[in-house]
C-alpha cells in the first residue's frame, strides 16, 4: 500500500463500493444484500453510499420522457 500512495485503505472499503455500485446498476435492495453478504436491509443502506451525479441524471431522464 506504501509504494500506491493508499494511506488509509482496507479491502473492506472494496465492499462498501460494491455494494454502492450495485444498487447504482439498478438491482433491488434484497439482491445486493445477498451479493454483498449484508444480512439486513438496515446494513446495507448503511453501506451503500450513492453519488449525487447519478440521483441528477436519473431525473434528467424522466423529465426528458
Amino acid at each position: 500500500m506504501k509504494n500506491t500512495g493508499l494511506d488509509n485503505f482496507c479491502f473492506h472499503h472494496l465492499r462498501h463500493e460494491a455494494a454502492s455500485q450495485l444498487v447504482e446498476a439498478g438491482l433491488y435492495n434484497q439482491k445486493a444484500a445477498a451479493i454483498s453478504g449484508h444480512k439486513s436491509m438496515q446494513i446495507l443502506r448503511r453501506y451503500t453510499h450513492l453519488r449525487a451525479e447519478d440521483f441528477f441524471s436519473k431525473l434528467d431522464r424522466i423529465q426528458s420522457q
